[in-house]
């Protein structure tokens, strides 16, 4: 894979493939290397993916400074890939926990974001609260299906504060659109494609939601916020929230997507993607 070095001297590496405009994709987890993003649904096809792999995961390197693992702290790290790329200005793609670090980037450096595809994103670093009953709805949309009262009896333990390790494997169905084989070897491969201690140090002291916001709401950029219909990590009415908060976005809910909406329905989701990121950057 190829790679750069950062600013501390660390080596990251990043992925890259696919034809077309480079777009800088920062996969989530927290701190998961970019391998489960495979080529987001055949997006490759029309766009060059710069698959990045944060610090301490996939093939890029250990940190000297565990501190370094922090949101904010890995800005940097995304302005040393722009600089080694040699962008002036970079579309970003970024999925759950690395919307995070994306709209950081977008709040430090405005000047540097063409386009803002943000990918069931996570809601820490903008300050909002998806409220239980939101869940609640989300997740009943899935009433019919067989795993259902396992998982929602797991959820309701996990919404009162009583969840354990069992309970949250047992909502894992609920991530996904289908709870079939594709899905479950998803979610098996998950852990050995994270740094557990870099993901404990992610969002330690590292946000200012009220700064963000109102940095956010200067931004000039196109941004997309797409959301999955059953996605009970990132519920669609908070996604309007999100959407919201920026001057020139788009709220897309993808039908009948959980999570990781290029597993779902992979032809919708590059089609959807391709066409905001095809659009004039302002």
């Amino acid at each position: 894979m190829p790679a750069f070095t950062s600013y501390d001297g660390t080596e990251l590496t990043f992925d890259a493939s696919g034809d077309g405009p480079p777009v800088v994709c920062l996969p989530g987890g927290p701190m998961q290397d970019c391998a489960y993003l495979g080529d987001l649904g055949g997006l490759s096809a029309h766009r060059r993916l710069i698959m990045a792999d944060p610090r301490g995961t996939g093939g890029s390197a250990i940190p000297a400074d565990p501190a370094s693992y922090r949101c904010d702290r890995l800005v940097d790290d995304v302005e040393a890939l722009r600089e080694h790329l040699g962008l002036d200005r970079m579309d970003l793609l970024a999925h759950s926990a690395g919307t995070n670090l994306a709209v950081l980037y977008a709040q430090r450096h405005p000047e540097r974001v063409g386009r803002l595809a943000l990918i069931t994103p996570s809601v820490f670093a903008l300050g909002i609260e998806i409220a239980p009953e939101v869940r609640r709805a989300t997740a009943l949309l899935r009433k019919d299906e067989p795993w259902f009262p396992e998982a929602f009896a797991a959820l309701e333990a996990i919404v009162a504060g009583k969840g354990d390790a069992d309970a949250f494997r047992a909502i894992a169905p609920f991530w996904y659109g289908r709870w079939d084989e594709a899905a479950r070897a998803h979610r098996e491969a998950e852990d050995a494609h994270r740094n557990h201690e870099a993901a404990a140090r992610f969002s330690d002291g590292a946000f200012a939601p009220d700064a963000t916001r109102a940095a956010l709401a200067g931004l000039s950029s196109p941004v997309l916020v797409l959301a999955g219909e059953l996605d009970l990590n990132s519920p669609a009415p908070t996604m309007a929230e999100v959407a919201a908060l920026f001057p020139h976005a788009e709220l897309v809910v993808q039908d009948a997507a959980g999570h990781f909406p290029w597993l779902d329905d992979p032809e919708r989701f590059a089609a959807t993607t391709e066409a905001f990121l095809a659009r004039p950057a302002r």
